[in-house]
């Protein structure tokens, strides 16, 4: 049976950015076999920032998460593949880094709180809607690599 393809929606956050894991991290999800649809390189202004967290408002540290993306520029991308939501959430370790195991992004280069280096998406409806906040509709490509037949069944 074939797996159905998603696309999510990463952000390398203003940690990676500034400690030069952008390729490091990309890297990973491309070995993994995922494809990018998408990509760029941009800075939040506050609007975004409050648009993208806005079902963290009212929480304890929804200040400091909308400043804290907000410092620096960020990597927004598109990835796709067979299950790319739950892949590549598991790929990134547990949200608080301390509790990410080895191997992971975050339990590799993370160490603590905000600083956690990336945000992906957590559902198709997330996915979705995340995907349009950042990406117009011809930002966005599908093409074939020739090594998907070596990736996808």
């Amino acid at each position: 049976m074939v797996t159905a393809v998603e696309r999510t929606l990463i952000i390398v956050k203003p940690d990676g950015v500034q400690r030069g894991l952008i390729s490091e991290i990309l890297s990973r999800f491309e070995r993994r076999g995922f494809k990018i649809a998408g990509m760029k390189m941009i800075h939040l202004n506050r609007t975004l920032a409050e648009t993208h967290y806005a079902v963290h408002r009212g929480k304890f540290f929804y200040e400091e998460l909308v400043d804290y993306i907000t410092t620096s520029p960020v990597v927004v991308a598109v990835l796709e593949g067979p299950n790319a939501i739950d892949v590549v959430r598991a790929m990134l370790g547990k949200t608080r880094p301390n509790e990410a195991a080895p191997g992971t992004i975050r339990g590799d280069f993370a160490l603590e709180g905000l600083r956690n280096l990336m945000h992906a998406s957590d559902s198709p409806e997330t996915s979705s809607s995340e995907i349009t906040l950042y990406f117009k509709e011809h930002e966005l490509f599908t093409y074939e690599r020739e090594i998907d037949r070596w990736v996808l069944a």
